[in-house]
């Protein structure tokens, strides 16, 4: 059944009445730059929004204390008791938050604001007091990491219904608040069959969705989408739009093509009972599930849809790390990150605020102690009391590029190789990332270039790369996985790009012959999943060999078979799978 999608401009503006209308089921992860796109979004949003729900801007490093709730500082300084107050979460109960940069986002805040949704309300203990308030609220997060590989949290995004990418095409205005309000109370009412359920669900696994909240997801946008065309019951067009606005953004790969028409026929439904609609008036779920696909692929972009198709997922796949590498806890410098006990000494930063938080509630009691003294200070502050600046700074990750230089490469396919290994080196340098460069052919590998950041001594030692030789594949594995644990040492992250064919001929002790030069392979490639080093094989070979193939799930690395690919192609290809991995 084929299905035309609307403009992206149409699903935007329907994707901002829908969550004015919702905005508990109906979340919004918006993925733009801040533009004139963006700015119309959320005017639009704004004047769709009713006046009398909370709409709060949150930033990106709000703390606990103020986005739960909790000790009310001021207040129990003058009381000399503790005093509670609300949270932001509390005070948009029955609205929505917008979070700006959302792809910052602390994962232990999002993992907070994740439990709060499902529970629908915060839960406080903490500086003696404990308290539980209704939070029933819609999230929009704006998400500004398009270029880089830092992604909005999983346990958030998940939760957000709809995943929306802008670009700076207009927003055409599809309702106005009177239709928004006739809509608020038709909602309650709209009914959804139980074949839409089943071909929402289909349609889900169909495209790889690993979540049992996209479904349920898309079935709560599609009543929306009802209510606002004034609908008791779901049609086509409500279904169509859930599928581009909720499941083609989680596709992770395209669906399976269709059985033959011998087996449809073999495969009927049973016949309707008489509390069932006529079939001739229903779509059957095959019918409604062809429809949710149709839609979905027609809504995923060109350039995603090429690495559907190459096998790398979508960008909304988890991913362990931001743009530099894994964050790992810092003492002194870095992206604040929480506070923590401990004694104050030379180079430690004071967090004056939490340290006067945890002491503000004893302070009665420790007047009472010192009232024998003429003199007592404002605040008691004790050693237990003091409270240090917590920090995260991200390590630098470094690039390892592993080429095969033998002569089973052929010539040409070493020149193909060169030319994508300089175009990442040049995004390497872009990043800031640090790159190396391994070399294979004899019978022994090689370090052409230790990590570094110079761009122009990468592509001398490239350029001057020689072909021709045996391949010693196990030899190349043994000192990527040396390097690798060196660059770990040294407090980056290693990545390691292996540019072969996998048809090794030379063995570990340099000896030839290819049944125990594959055999020290694949030992080299399982001490280096051991390790659990992330990497890329890409298959060089004119046609994909099932060596490579093998050697790649040995090495519990991403296979990428490029068979008759440019030097421009190679490099989109692992820049996209460089982005997949931790």
């Amino acid at each position: 059944m084929e299905v035309g999608s609307p403009s992206p401009a149409v699903d935007a503006a329907m994707a901002a009445c829908l969550f004015a209308l919702d905005p508990v089921g109906c979340g919004v992860l918006l993925r733009a730059r801040p533009g004139p796109a963006r700015e119309a979004w959320v005017a639009l949003l704004r004047r769709l929004w009713p006046d009398a729900r909370p709409l709060r801007r949150v930033p990106v490093g709000i703390p606990d204390s103020r986005l739960l709730g909790g000790l009310d500082l001021a207040a129990t300084l003058a009381a000399g008791r503790a005093v509670a107050e609300r949270g932001v979460l509390a005070e948009c109960d029955g609205g929505a938050i917008i979070l700006a940069m959302a792809e910052r986002l602390d994962p232990g805040t999002a993992a907070r604001i994740a439990r709060t949704i499902d529970e629908g309300e915060v839960v406080v203990a903490r500086d003696g007091l404990t308290q539980r308030l209704p939070a029933r609220f819609g999230v929009l997060a704006l998400d500004e990491g398009l270029a880089d590989d830092e992604v909005v949290p999983r346990a958030l995004a998940d939760r957000l219904a709809i995943h929306l990418a802008l670009d700076d095409a207009l927003l055409p205005k599809r309702i106005d608040e009177n239709d928004l309000d006739a809509a608020h109370a038709l909602l309650p009412r709209v009914t959804a069959d139980e074949r839409v359920i089943t071909a929402l669900v289909s349609a889900s696994l169909a495209l790889g969705i690993d979540t049992l909240r996209a479904p349920l997801h898309a079935l709560t946008v599609a009543r929306a989408a009802a209510a606002l065309a004034g609908r008791g019951a779901l049609a086509e067009d409500d279904i169509a739009l859930a599928a581009r606005l909720v499941l083609a953004p989680r596709a992770t790969h395209l669906p399976a093509p269709p059985e033959s028409a011998a087996n449809e026929d073999a495969e009927e439904l049973p016949p309707p009972s008489k509390n069932e609609e006529d079939p001739a008036t229903a779509p059957v779920p095959q019918e409604l599930q062809d429809l949710v696909l149709e839609a979905a692929k027609a809504a995923i972009p060109p350039h995603l849809l090429a690495e559907l198709q190459a096998g790398l997922g979508a960008r909304s796949a988890p991913r362990a790390a931001g743009r530099l590498g894994i964050e790992q806890k810092a003492r002194r410098r870095g992206r604040p990150s929480g506070t923590r006990p401990g004694a104050l000494r030379p180079g430690e930063r004071l967090a004056l605020i939490e340290t006067i938080r945890v002491a503000a509630p004893w302070q009665r009691f420790r007047r009472a102690e010192r009232s024998v003294q003429t003199t007592t200070p404002r605040v008691i502050v004790r050693r237990e009391d003091i409270r240090l600046m917590r920090f995260k700074a991200p390590t630098e990750r470094t690039a390892i590029f592993v080429v095969d230089a033998s002569g089973s490469t052929a010539l040409a396919r070493l020149a193909e190789a060169k030319g994508a290994v300089e175009l990442l080196l040049s995004d390497c340098y872009v990043r800031r990332d640090t790159v190396a460069l391994i070399a294979f052919r004899g019978i022994a590998a090689e370090v052409v270039l230790p990590p570094t950041n110079a761009l122009a001594r990468a592509r001398r030692a490239l350029a001057r790369l020689p072909g021709g030789g045996g391949t010693p594949l196990a030899s190349a594995l043994d000192l990527v996985g040396k390097l690798a644990d060196q660059v770990a040492r040294r407090g980056r992250t290693p990545i390691a790009v292996l540019l072969t064919d996998g048809r090794a001929n030379v063995a570990r002790d340099g000896t030839p012959g290819r049944p125990k030069a594959e055999e020290d392979a694949l030992f080299a490639a399982r001490q280096l999943r051991a390790q659990r080093l992330s990497a890329i094989l890409i298959d060089t070979a004119p046609r994909p060999q099932p060596t490579a193939q093998r050697l790649a799930t040995e090495m519990g690395a991403r296979y990428l078979a490029l068979p008759y690919a440019d030097a421009e192609r190679l490099s989109r290809a692992v820049r996209a799978g460089m982005e997949m991995q931790p």
